[in-house]
């Protein structure tokens, strides 16, 4: 069974995904893969970024563990059995980019983007079983306890569209 957990840059994949790391899952992070393995194509200068060959790393992709967490805001397009979508508020998910030295025109790409629910709308069109987690306010520790709520089947609140941002996005005309 692989898992994605998937999200916007700085909604918290790296954090919960360490916490699952120390309590024994396998966590695979796509991105180092992809450097690791050759499956990086270029450079986007202008938005700072690696090119990664998706398809190639998808067709690529060596999992060693039956059951296993893929990491990455791209993991949503490997081949996997569910994705769980981390969400966070698009105000506070502009304070964490920025407290990353992010540039303006970068911060803003992706806060638009997990407004807009980009990483979900791409998960529910390709996947069976998507579910998303709002992690605004939640510990690392915490957000990796609802992914393995999600996993056991305590899905309430966390289907498709449970989180909206449509309120605060609205606010900001």
């Amino acid at each position: 069974m692989l898992i994605a957990v998937t999200g916007t840059p700085g909604t918290g994949k790296t954090s919960a995904c360490e916490v699952l790391a120390r309590r024994g899952y396998t966590v695979i992070d796509l991105d180092e893969v992809a450097r690791r393995d050759g499956f990086v194509t270029g450079r986007d200068a202008v938005r700072q970024t690696d090119e990664v060959d998706i398809e190639a790393l998808r067709d690529g992709l060596n999992v060693p563990a039956k059951i296993a967490f893929l990491r990455s805001h791209f993991a949503h397009r490997m081949n996997v059995n569910v994705a769980i979508v981390l969400r966070c508020r698009p105000s506070v998910l502009r304070q964490r980019l920025e407290a990353r030295g992010w540039g303006p025109e970068k911060v803003r790409e992706n806060v638009e983007a997990e407004a807009i629910d980009v990483i979900l709308q791409e998960a529910v069109t390709n996947l069976p079983f998507v579910y998303e987690v709002d992690t605004t306010d939640l510990t690392p520790e915490a957000t990796a306890d609802a992914i393995l709520a999600v996993l056991q089947g305590k899905t309430k609140g966390h289907e498709p569209g449970s989180v909206d941002w449509t309120s605060e996005v609205l606010s900001w005309y």
